[in-house]
């Protein structure tokens, strides 16, 4: 058989596969371009012949990253990358796509293939799996949180306290503001207060508002929040925080539904539901003396426990694609995906800091991400070296616990400039807790001075 026969039994194959595909040559020119891609994108092969491929395609990634072109360039193949091309009528088309080099008989490469698959389909789905599984911003397939979901309706439109529990970081102030928005209270305000941020005087005044010369600054009546949220739901955060003082206040509202701002003699009348969420275990704290039994029997009408997140570990994906679509609406810039080795390293992890945690890695990948697939390499040092360096042999247990101690609440210092009130938040303590293990650690307050 000569040669040309031969070029033209390979064409006639080629022709006939149904995988859409192109091949380029060296210049990214176009060569060739099968029936199956004519149908795919509406356009012929003798209109794309000799033209750049980024011209016809017109993708998303390939003007600055063009996945064949590397390729040629690299000798690695891309394999299933996900990326939107557009069609000839400007349809965008969203596509799996995976490259290979093409060498003549001597090694040397002397153009690129680039194969398609039509994945509309899939992503039309993964939206409607996406949409079936977030309910009021709460995304999740977690068969406890589906549970919890099932009943929030029920929950939502009695007027109930809800005491909502579970560790730092797993979204108890969604669950509350679902509460919320499925109440009868929906048009009324939604007030949240962190407890675990206010010392207790300020807190008290916070609560329940002050009349003019209760005390020194006092200049004016200023409004509780209590007040503020009158019809509606107030939210407090960190409620195993408060301090004996606020408890007994506090029950007062939920038995008689009244309260007095500091400095006033008349009562004020609370139309107000209650919502409440820890990180702590309340009962725990009850049994040892430092919560009122009243208070929590009265705040345990309703107990909702959220689970962490390394418990509801088929949640990451969803979770990690909610986050990657909220970014790339930011000024963060376009990303398409997330690498098969990075998805790996993200559902091995154990995530102390949950689903805020998840959230702060996407955010750091998306800040140090050039390209259009978030890898191993843009996620943070704890997820990559995840294992003890030979430095570490033969210490002491007591001691690697204390040095991870140290360097945990030395790097959360730096990541929020010194804001003793969310680095405490982030590790799952309170402010005087946190004081503590610094003094321990002898990590200094001039540390947090600096960085403020």
């Amino acid at each position: 058989m000569s040669p040309v026969s031969d070029k033209e039994t390979i064409y006639s194959i080629i022709r006939g596969l149904a995988l859409p595909f192109f091949v380029v040559d060296h210049d990214n020119k176009i060569i060739f371009f099968n029936e199956p891609l004519e149908e795919l994108t509406g356009y012929s092969e003798q209109e794309v012949l000799g033209k750049p491929c980024h011209e016809i395609l017109r993708s998303d990634i390939c003007k600055d990253h063009c996945p064949v072109k590397e390729t040629m360039a690299t000798g690695r193949d891309a394999v299933n990358l996900e990326m939107t091309i557009q069609r000839k009528n400007n349809l965008p088309i969203p596509v799996r796509i995976t490259t290979s080099v093409i060498r003549d008989k001597e090694g040397k490469v002397i153009g690129g293939l680039e194969s398609f698959r039509d994945i509309s389909f899939l992503k039309s789905l993964r939206k409607e799996i996406r949409e079936k599984c977030t309910y009021h911003k709460i995304v999740s397939r977690n068969k406890k949180i589906l549970e919890i979901l099932d009943d929030l309706t029920d929950i939502a439109t009695s007027n109930a306290t809800v005491l909502i529990q579970g560790e730092s970081g797993t979204g108890k102030e969604l669950f509350a503001n679902a509460l919320h928005e499925l109440s009868p209270r929906k048009d009324k305000p939604f007030i949240k207060v962190n407890c675990g941020a206010l010392p207790e005087t300020l807190l008290e005044s916070e609560l329940f508002g002050y009349k003019r010369g209760a005390f020194t600054d006092a200049k004016k009546d200023k409004p509780g929040r209590f007040q503020l949220a009158e019809g509606g739901t107030i939210f407090l955060d960190e409620i195993g925080e408060i301090s004996k003082n606020i408890q007994v206040k506090l029950l007062r509202v939920l038995e008689k539904k009244e309260y007095e701002p500091l400095g006033s003699v008349q009562t004020e009348k609370a139309n107000v539901r209650i919502i409440v969420a820890t990180n702590r275990n309340l009962r725990a704290l009850e049994q040892s003396g430092d919560f009122r039994e009243d208070l929590y029997y009265r705040l345990n009408v309703i107990t909702l426990n959220i689970p962490p997140l390394r418990e509801r570990k088929e949640d990451i994906p969803l979770l990690i694609e909610h986050f990657m679509e909220s970014f790339n609406q930011t000024v963060y810039g376009k990303i398409n995906g997330i690498t098969t080795q990075a998805m790996k390293l993200l559902l091995n992890h154990g995530y102390p800091g949950n689903v805020r945690e998840l959230e702060n890695i996407i955010e750091h990948a998306f800040i140090l991400c050039r390209e259009n697939y978030i890898a191993p390499k843009h996620l943070p040092d704890c997820l990559t070296d995840r294992f003890p360096s030979p430095a570490v042999k033969g210490k002491k247990l007591e001691e690697l616990v204390d040095n991870f101690e140290k360097q945990l609440i030395e790097e959360t210092l730096k990541q929020y400039g010194g804001n003793i009130e969310r680095i405490a938040e982030e590790l799952g303590v309170h402010r005087s807790t946190l004081w503590r293990k610094m003094k321990k650690n002898n990590i200094k307050h001039s540390i947090v001075e600096g960085l403020g």
